[in-house]
């Protein structure tokens, strides 16, 4: 299984860094950024192209739109350095087209007639349970970053006080919070589709990748044993 998720990572670094070969001249931040700070933009636009002015649109807009500039925050004082490889145009391709594209769908589904008139996204108690689960998940996801990239920038090993303490991997808990929150207020089964593909096909992965690079520290064991990935408790 080990060497099935190794060959999986590398396929996937391989299409997200040098698919169709050629020079590595995009940053892979560059591109992510992009998507990240567009997305406002992108779900303002579909509001007024399709004339969708609900309070669940205005609320996807709110969460989703304001992510994006975090996210771009969060680049610029605390980059991740996993984000800043080069890549060629093919890699910058796949990444929209795999991931990054894909999570623009969720607001046209919103937006857009196409899941039909009658579909107007989640209703009141389920709108405040989607804000709720956002705003702790960039909470979490802010504060995970910003305590590895500090920490490390002082010292090598693990990280196992603050965010750490109790899940190894809670900035990826918190962006499963904060996209959930999108597939909640767009109330259908589509958005947790996609967010399946990206939490498995590549969450998954990188999370056991990074649990084979952390385990060659002495005190990984003592640290595995008393910790969970995700979820105190459960997981």
């Amino acid at each position: 299984m080990t060497n099935i998720i190794s060959k999986i990572n590398q396929l996937t670094n391989w299409f997200s860094t040098d698919f169709l070969g050629g020079p590595r001249l995009l940053k892979f931040n560059w591109v992510v950024n992009f998507q990240k700070g567009a997305t406002a933009f992108w779900v303002l636009g579909l509001m007024f192209y399709y004339q969708n002015f609900t309070a669940q649109t205005w609320v996807y807009l709110a969460l989703h739109g304001s992510y994006g500039f975090c996210w771009l925050l969060k680049d610029a004082v605390f980059p991740d350095p996993k984000w800043q490889v080069k890549i060629t145009f093919g890699g910058a391709f796949v990444a929209i087209a795999a991931v990054l594209g894909p999570y623009w769908v969720i607001p046209f589904l919103l937006i857009s007639p196409i899941l039909g008139e009658a579909h107007t996204g989640a209703n009141w108690t389920w709108l405040t349970v989607a804000i709720a689960m956002h705003t702790v998940g960039i909470a979490i996801m802010l504060t995970a970053d910003a305590q590895k990239f500090f920490t490390l920038k002082q010292q090598t090993g693990l990280i196992t006080s603050g965010m750490f303490r109790y899940i190894r991997h809670p900035n990826y808990l918190g962006e499963m919070m904060i996209y959930g929150a999108y597939a909640v207020v767009t109330w259908h089964w589509i958005p947790w589709a996609i967010l399946a593909w990206v939490w498995i096909g590549l969450f998954l992965v990188n999370i056991i990748m990074k649990e084979r690079s952390m385990s060659r520290y002495p005190e990984w064991a003592d640290y595995r044993k008393r910790s969970w990935y995700l979820m105190p408790g459960i997981f």
